[in-house]
């Protein structure tokens, strides 16, 4: 009993202290100041919600980071599906160093991978922006791509591929109505993961960016002169969606896990 009452209080510190941060930013973006600094309580107020992309320059920042996340995202996702499938499925040469390679960014420090993108950038002469940022953002995520949907391949069963080809199922048949929704969990995943590690990303893109603004950029000039309350007000917003774009998932997964299961005691 005091072990259980131990473990529990315990859990409890490491989860308050994980989420201090973001109770933080979120009583905060309700903070009626006074001055510039948004770091002492001064009182209630709804009115920062109701202006949050008062700041010039911030809704552009935060249009930006949106759509080279998604983009960054669905591309990873997609090229790391194929390459995840591939590192499984068949063997070649050159697939342990690939697995290798795979590995580097991920292990790599941010301002090793953000300065080596600068000077590949900079010897090719390409002009630093948009395009340069989203090439920075795809290699980074793909790694996490091909590790999170690999997971989800290992377990699969091939026996259920074979059953839809002994039905006359091609190959893309196989692959869209069997394949793909066997592994969807691990693909969404990969690609909410990505999408994630885009949006938030600040080393790789300060050094690539140019005059580009990402929502993060912004935060960073903007923190030199305090904190605005909007920068708050969207970062709570931000997570709410996360949030609750994370619970969908996993209450689709669970009830999907459920119909399986009803279905294979249905068979048995």
């Amino acid at each position: 009993m005091k072990a259980r009452v131990f473990y529990r209080t315990l859990l409890g510190f490491g989860i308050g202290y994980l989420f201090l941060p973001v109770f933080i930013v979120v009583a905060f973006s309700f903070n009626d100041l006074k001055g510039r600094r948004n770091v002492s309580w001064e009182g209630f107020t709804l009115r920062h919600w109701a202006e949050p992309f008062k700041l010039p320059g911030l809704s552009e920042a935060v249009l930006n980071s949106l759509t080279i996340a998604f983009l960054s995202a669905l591309i990873s996702t997609v090229i790391g599906t194929l390459i995840a499938l591939a590192l499984v499925r068949y063997r070649f040469k050159g697939r342990a160093t690939t697995n290798l390679l795979l590995f580097l960014p991920m292990a790599s420090p941010e301002v090793v991978m953000g300065s080596a993108l600068l000077t590949l950038f900079i010897v090719a002469q390409v002009g630093r922006g948009y395009m340069t940022v989203l090439l920075a953002h795809i290699l980074f995520n793909l790694s996490y791509a091909v590790v999170t949907v690999r997971a989800r391949i290992v377990g699969f069963d091939r026996h259920l591929e074979e059953a839809a080809m002994d039905l006359y199922a091609n190959e893309w048949q196989t692959f869209r109505r069997v394949t793909l929704p066997m592994i969807l969990p691990g693909v969404l995943a990969a690609f909410m993961l990505a999408f994630a590690l885009s949006f938030d990303d600040f080393v790789i893109t300060n050094f690539n960016s140019g005059s580009l603004q990402t929502f993060p950029v912004f935060v960073y000039g903007a923190t030199k002169r305090g904190v605005p309350p909007q920068v708050n007000v969207l970062g709570t917003m931000i997570f709410g969606v996360m949030v609750i774009a994370t619970t969908i998932f996993l209450v689709v997964q669970a009830r999907r896990q459920k119909m399986d299961e009803a279905a294979l005691a249905a068979g048995d």
